[in-house]
């Protein structure tokens, strides 16, 4: 049955002129030209996280998550995921592994739950990948954080993860469209979190006069967090979706306010406009933002020798803008260096193990593409 929907996709894309296993070419605004290949499809992709063996654990939307060949030919579900509450922009969600998962197998992923009456929100939970007799499956699920409140809604859950280089496991939480709970200690929305990597509290975490809920918090006053990072020197960046235009790129500090939705350098959707970062110094300004708007998803900063010369330079998939952003990172400054255009939504950018840059399409018929030097 899974082979038939893998068949029925990948006719799909030929007949939208993506051919499966086909490769292109792309020239950068600065010149540069990508070999650009396609080496799978899958339906409605959101994140992708790579094993030390060099397959790929990818996510689909609407509640599915597949163990793929290094090749990208071959596709195995993984079974045991919850119930994810599929609709807008809310379902399956991030996927990355333990820093020892050699060892302990452990696979942390995220998604959207229903609650009461209308409410839902982000959670994250934590399994064993096991795999036996050609099938995976996720064991021994426990769910380490929820979004409170749940709200409703079906926008702005962010809930990406990434662990740091202490082991910690950090959590964007969305603002849920919501606006002003991204300014209130009383409420997770708008919040970069971290915690231990069981879930517990780690108790260096910044706001611990502020109420136990606010013990999670590492970071407060963001929008729309589909990026985040760590750099080879430790630093923590992330992406943030702006309100019509405005889309951040943050240098992310401990107890930093980056001052949404009192600032931003976009506007409401209505046209009203909204305080520019500098008319208060109080709040964090963003290293790098876009007007108009790229609409940023993943987030990556490359550290490898398929391309010698980006070696610390952050990578952006851009949505709105169809688009893979380079950017420039030199210390605690950032600026776009240059722009890879086709004609497809980009949801996720990640680095394989074999040092080349891997994305994934948005939608239906998204395709996995694999990027290198030309």
């Amino acid at each position: 049955m899974f082979k038939s929907k893998l068949l029925a996709i990948l006719m799909l894309s030929s007949s939208v002129g993506l051919a499966f296993g086909d490769s292109f070419q792309v020239t950068g605004s600065a010149g540069t030209t990508l070999k650009v290949e396609e080496i799978s499809v899958f339906h409605e992709p959101w994140a992708m996280t790579f094993l030390p063996d060099a397959r790929m654990l990818v996510t689909e939307k609407s509640g599915k998550m597949l163990l793929v060949s290094a090749n990208g030919k071959d596709q195995t579900q993984v079974w045991g995921l919850p119930e994810v509450d599929y609709g807008g922009q809310g379902g399956m969600g991030d996927v990355v592994l333990h820093p020892e998962f050699s060892e302990n197998r452990l696979v942390y992923f995220s998604y959207v739950e229903k609650g009461k009456g209308k409410t839902r929100g982000a959670v994250v939970s934590r399994a064993q990948l096991i795999e036996q007799d050609g099938n995976a499956s996720l064991q021994n699920i426990e769910t380490i954080w929820e979004q409170f409140p749940k709200v409703t809604g079906r926008g702005h859950y962010s809930h990406r993860i990434v662990f740091g280089p202490d082991g910690k496991l950090f959590i964007t939480s969305g603002d849920r469209q919501k606006l002003d709970p991204a300014q209130d200690f009383d409420s997770a929305l708008g919040k970069l979190i971290r915690l231990n990597d069981d879930g517990s509290l780690p108790d260096d975490n910044p706001f611990q006069d502020k109420g136990e809920l606010a013990k999670t918090f590492w970071s407060i006053g963001h929008r729309n967090l589909l990026g985040i990072a760590f750099d080879q020197d430790g630093h923590l960046w992330q992406t943030e979706m702006g309100p019509r235009n405005g889309d951040e790129l943050n240098l992310n500090l401990k107890a930093a306010n980056y001052g949404w939705p009192v600032v931003s350098e976009g506007s409401h959707y209505s046209g009203l406009p909204i305080p520019s970062h500098d008319t208060r110094p109080e709040f964090e300004t963003p290293k790098a933002y876009w007007v108009p708007s790229i609409a940023p998803s993943g987030l990556v900063i490359y550290r490898g020798d398929v391309f010698p010369d980006w070696n610390g330079d952050a990578f952006i998939g851009g949505l709105a803008s169809q688009a893979l952003i380079r950017v420039d990172l030199n210390g605690d400054s950032a600026s776009e260096a240059e722009r890879f255009s086709w004609d497809a939504r980009i949801r996720e950018v990640e680095q394989g193990s074999d040092a080349a840059l891997y994305e994934v399409d948005d939608g239906g018929g998204g395709r996995l593409l694999r990027l290198t030097q030309q």
